[in-house]
Formats: C-alpha cells, sequence, structure tokens
C-alpha cells in the first residue's frame, strides 16, 4: 500500500490514465488497420481518405503523449509511402 499522499494520488490517477491510454491506442491502431485494408481492397480516394483518418489518429495519440512523436512520424510516414506506391501504380 501507498505510503505518502503523492502514492495514494498516483494510484488513483493509474487508472483512469491507462483506460485513456488505451482508448486512444487502440483507435489509433484501428484506423492504421483500416487504412492499410482500404489500400489492398477499396479504391484509391477511399485509400486516401482511410489513411488520412490514420494520420489524424496518431497525430492525436501523439499530441496527449500517449505515442511517443518520433513513433507516430515512424508509422505515419510508413503510411504515407505505401499510399504514394499506390498511387505511383494506379496513374
Amino acid at each position: 500500500m501507498a505510503n505518502s499522499r503523492s502514492a495514494i494520488k498516483r494510484m488513483r490517477q493509474n487508472p483512469k490514465r491507462r483506460l485513456r491510454n488505451r482508448f486512444f491506442i487502440g483507435s489509433a491502431r484501428a484506423t492504421v488497420r483500416k487504412a492499410r485494408s482500404s489500400m489492398e481492397t477499396s479504391s484509391l480516394e477511399e485509400a486516401r481518405q482511410a489513411t488520412l483518418a490514420a494520420v489524424s489518429a496518431l497525430d492525436k495519440a501523439a499530441e496527449k503523449g500517449i505515442l511517443h512523436k518520433n513513433n507516430a512520424a515512424r508509422r505515419k510516414g510508413r503510411l504515407m509511402s505505401q499510399l504514394a506506391r499506390l498511387e505511383k501504380q494506379g496513374k
């Protein structure tokens, strides 16, 4: 059990923050998965919209400090390069 007041407060905060973090990480992961699947199956415009939604979700998670900014940037870069490859093949 926690002994100091700050440790008691930290124990109260941890579950709330864990739930919040799981929500943002889960939604970012789901939108990235949806963007990747739409690149494989859907039209080019739908893939572009899904990719932009995934980039937005990653930015939100990084802004809140849930994902590290470099981690979000790496994931966004991989998605955008995959979309660029798809657009190059489509033209």
